[in-house]
């Protein structure tokens, strides 16, 4: 199974406030841990919304708008991507990381192939199958 563990935005991340090297380093140990564990497929923090573009689709109409954006709560401000057996090991893990002022995260898991038994035929399931990213060749920017 595959999860996304979200760390949501403060005042401070949306204001362009960088941790310190200590809180770095304890997160640097605490992913190293991850990695070495063989769970750890991807993590990253984000910049400040300020920094952002957000896109939304409605009835064929797309509208742009850049940030900052308001509700601060609700952006995304990092996260991880791990295998794990289970939400119950994903809380585990994550329920002693070394976040150095108080954070909120949120566990998420990714669709399986299994999710969409009698919506996706066979054939279909095959075409999922057949296309992963190594597939999707993207031309290099000019």
């Amino acid at each position: 199974m595959k999860f996304m563990i979200i760390t949501k935005a403060d005042n401070d991340i949306e204001a362009g406030i960088l941790p310190t090297w200590e809180a770095i380093e304890k997160m640097l140990d605490f992913n190293g841990q991850l990695h070495k564990e063989g769970v750890l497929l991807a993590c990253e923090g984000l910049r400040p919304s300020s920094k952002g573009t957000r896109l939304r689709f409605d009835e064929g109409r797309t509208t742009i708008t850049d940030g900052p954006f308001a509700e601060t709560k609700e952006l995304v401000a990092g996260f991880w991507i791990i295998e794990a057996k289970s939400r119950e090991e994903v809380v585990e893990r994550f329920a002693n990381a070394p976040f150095d002022k108080p954070t909120t995260i949120e566990i998420r898991e990714f669709f399986q192939p299994e999710d969409f038994a009698g919506i996706v035929t066979p054939d279909q399931q095959e075409r999922i199958d057949l296309v992963t990213l190594d597939d999707l060749k993207v031309a290099p920017p000019m």
